[in-house]
């Protein structure tokens, strides 16, 4: 990294991981090797870009700060497996970087305010990595990971898509500067699925989401009896006590 690279901007949350064991966790949680192609997402000042590059594979590495560009570009000239690409990850098109379905990794240090947005697109939109390892904010990775009797909806788009598991929590002290919370390192391992199930999981969003609006509410008053015996679920359940495939069976 040069010593005279940008400051951490808030306004992106911007917080650099400075903990080389949790760098090397997470390219190990993601298998990175030789032979794949990894995107990264926000590299900042590129010291997890630096050991992914180690690897060997095909890094490409999209960062929106335009401040960051040029100490990245300096970085990285002269090693021939990473691009970096200046741009906003929710207006780019992964097929345009050559990221086809199953055939790259995605690595991030997510900053929280995209987190929501990330997921829906890396899930429901592009074409879905192999896997996906991401380092979110702990509260996120809790709540990605809940289940019934506590399903939320981030957890059900999620588990829609495919399954996570926690890799590691972290401390707030292993960046610069500190943030205010703790946070933590998911895996997201994606669903293979056909145009049919992804349209189904589309339903079956659509109806949790309009049922999450009243959570209180027993299902029972909103949804026929059949629908609600044929996902084995009672009258009085509300909405968080249903797991995934209790609410696919509901959207039908």
């Amino acid at each position: 990294m040069t010593p005279d690279a940008p400051r951490a901007r808030r306004s992106l949350g911007q917080h650099w991981l400075v903990n080389a064991g949790v760098l090397d966790r997470i390219i190990a949680a993601a298998a990175v090797t030789a032979r794949d192609t990894v995107l990264e997402i926000g590299p900042g000042r590129g010291a997890l870009t630096a050991r992914l590059a180690a690897t060997g594979a095909r890094i490409v590495a999209v960062e929106k700060d335009r401040r960051l560009i040029r100490p990245l570009y300096d970085e990285f000239t002269g090693t021939p497996n990473v691009t970096v690409v200046e741009g906003d990850i929710l207006e780019l098109d992964p097929a345009s970087l050559g990221l086809r379905t199953g055939e790259y990794k995605v690595v991030a240090n997510i900053p929280y305010y995209l987190t929501s947005r990330l997921f829906k697109l890396l899930l429901a939109s592009w074409p879905a990595p192999s896997i996906a390892v991401l380092l979110v904010q702990e509260e996120v990775a809790r709540r990605a990971l809940a289940s019934a009797p506590d399903m939320n909806l981030l957890a059900l788009s999620v588990q829609l898509y495919a399954e996570p598991d926690l890799v590691m929590r972290v401390s707030r002290g292993s960046f610069r500067p500190v943030p205010s919370v703790d946070s933590a390192v998911l895996r997201l391992s994606p669903r293979r699925l056909d145009a049919v199930q992804r349209a189904r999981n589309e339903r079956t969003m659509a109806l949790a989401r309009s049922m999450f609006v009243g959570k209180r509410k027993q299902l029972g008053s909103r949804v026929p009896a059949e629908r609600l015996a044929a996902a084995g679920a009672l009258p009085t359940a509300r909405p968080q006590e249903l797991g995934p495939s209790q609410w696919l069976t509901l959207a039908g």
